[in-house]
């Protein structure tokens, strides 16, 4: 091989790798720090970029797409002095690559530290419940100071979530039986609301029901006693339009009394005072046949003493209804203590008899001037 050509390879072999050298492809969302000689000098951008080979050297390479980091259980105390352990996820992203590779060290561990303190200042000053209810209150309060402090690190925190607050075992066992009881109050008062809105309505349909009946009742009464008052007008108008003497009105009322023992349920009846004088106006309304029909004697009340203990006679005893019935030759008779039954059967008896009497009487009477 000629010697000449040996250095020419060589040196073709020295350009070649001087410019794939000097020559950096940055992918996109990716940002690379260029030093130039230890000293930063510039920050490489995404695509085709050219660097001296021997000067220029990347220093890091960083990513500027939003990253997340999930922090380990961090133990805190809170006000009423329960250590609970709190985890954070973190939401941030690198807006100057330079600052966050000569301005801090380690930006992650940085920030970790910052966020457990932060946390432990916000949750110093709540309790345990307003720990559990206020996540977005420390969420906010971590933001601010997260932002704040970063973002001369060029990093911005987009946002801070707790993802966990852990509790000790004894405070969830004391939160579980607070719960249990109030959900057991609840279920009781919703229970008793229940109850109490059942009966309500059952009273209301209750009082409903009795206002709809007694309502009923009273149109019912209304309605009969109008169809009582018209039938006694009807009656009374047809009384007065035919014009019904007094023998009709003696027998329709001679006619009523055999209906007052009809029942078995009767134990006893009052004849009225009035019965005589029906009886009287039956015979006299036929004409003048009462002299040789007679009209029956109305039943007498007798009292009748009795002896008390000492031989006296009781005055105060209640006297006994005597009825007197005709004998063989027409005159009246005792018959002895008869009770209300008899008394009344005797006296319709008598009162029959007397219309019969007196319609016989007035046949005859209607008889004898045809044959004169």
């Amino acid at each position: 091989m000629d010697p000449v050509v040996i250095p020419l390879i060589v040196a073709a072999l020295v350009v070649v790798l001087l410019v794939a050298s000097s020559v950096r492809i940055v992918p996109q969302a990716r940002r690379y720090n260029m030093e130039r000689f230890g000293r930063y000098h510039r920050t490489l951008q995404p695509g085709l970029n050219l660097v001296l080979p021997v000067a220029d050297r990347v220093n890091t390479k960083l990513d500027v797409r939003e990253q997340v980091y999930s922090s380990a259980p961090k133990p805190v105390i809170t006000e009423d002095n329960l250590v609970v352990n709190i985890d954070t996820v973190l939401y941030y992203q690198i807006t100057d690559p330079r600052a966050a590779a000569y301005e801090v060290a380690d930006y992650l561990q940085a920030i970790d530290q910052l966020t457990v303190t932060t946390l432990r200042n916000v949750i110093g000053s709540l309790d345990l419940e307003g720990t559990l209810t206020s996540r977005e209150e420390i969420n906010a309060r971590l933001r601010a100071v997260l932002d704040d402090a970063t973002g001369k690190w060029g990093i911005r925190v987009n946002r801070v979530e707790i993802k966990a607050i852990d509790p000790p075992q004894s405070i969830k066992e004391a939160m579980e039986k607070q719960m249990r009881a109030e959900r057991d109050k609840r279920a009781a008062i919703l229970h008793a609301e229940g109850e109490r809105q059942a009966k309500i309505l059952t009273a209301e349909g209750t009082k409903q029901k009795d206002i709809l009946e007694a309502q009923g009742t009273q149109q019912a009464m209304v309605l009969r006693a109008d169809g009582e008052a018209k039938a006694v007008e009807l009656v009374f108008q047809s009384v007065h339009r035919n014009n019904a003497d007094p023998k009709v009105l003696a027998y329709k009322y001679l006619e009523t009394l055999p209906h007052l023992a009809s029942s078995d349920n009767n134990t006893f009846w009052v004849i009225p005072g009035e019965l005589t004088e029906a009886i009287r106006t039956v015979t006299g309304a036929f004409g003048d046949q009462t002299a040789s029909a007679p009209a029956p004697p109305a039943p007498s009340v007798r009292p009748e003493p009795t002896a008390t203990g000492d031989g006296t006679p009781d005055e105060g005893r209640t006297p006994e209804l005597e009825a007197r019935s005709p004998g063989p030759t027409g005159a009246a008779g005792p018959s002895g203590s008869l009770d209300a039954a008899a008394v009344a059967d005797e006296a319709v008896k008598q009162a029959d008899a007397a219309v019969r009497g007196a319609k016989a009487e007035a046949a005859e009477a209607a008889k004898s001037p045809r044959s004169a």
